[in-house]
């Protein structure tokens, strides 16, 4: 399955994003699915993952609180809604398939040996 994230954009302080997660090729549904970030200048970072049966949710710190991730299967898509956005959030976000490893109460770990990140989608917050 081939993923593309999408849905990023410019927003200002304090606004709010819906990235999307879309497949092609196969179906979401029994995939552990990360959203992930990386800013200029700066490593590659995990945002938050659910789990296959979409029975367990994780965010990192930073955006606890003020992003959902959640799936629609019958889109083939996961979303990660981000609500009260700060200039910190600003970074290209990508989308990944994980094995569990990756995606626990311990963190989102980003999957160094995946290569199917595509371009991602750039969230620029201005303040």
């Amino acid at each position: 399955v081939q993923l593309q994230a999408s849905g990023g954009g410019l927003v200002q302080s304090g606004g709010s994003l819906r990235l999307s997660c879309s497949a092609s090729g196969g179906t979401l549904d029994y995939y552990i699915i990360g959203w992930f970030r990386q800013a200029p200048g700066k490593e590659r970072e995990g945002v938050s993952c659910i789990s296959s049966d979409d029975v367990n949710t994780y965010y990192a710190d930073s955006v606890k609180g003020r992003s959902t991730i959640s799936r629609d299967s019958a889109r083939n898509t996961v979303y990660l809604q981000m609500i009260s956005l700060k200039p910190e959030d600003t970074a290209v976000y990508y989308c990944a398939t994980l094995t569990d490893r990756y995606c626990s109460d311990r963190g989102i770990v980003v999957p160094i040996e995946y290569d199917g990140w595509g371009q991602g989608t750039l969230v620029t917050v201005s303040s």
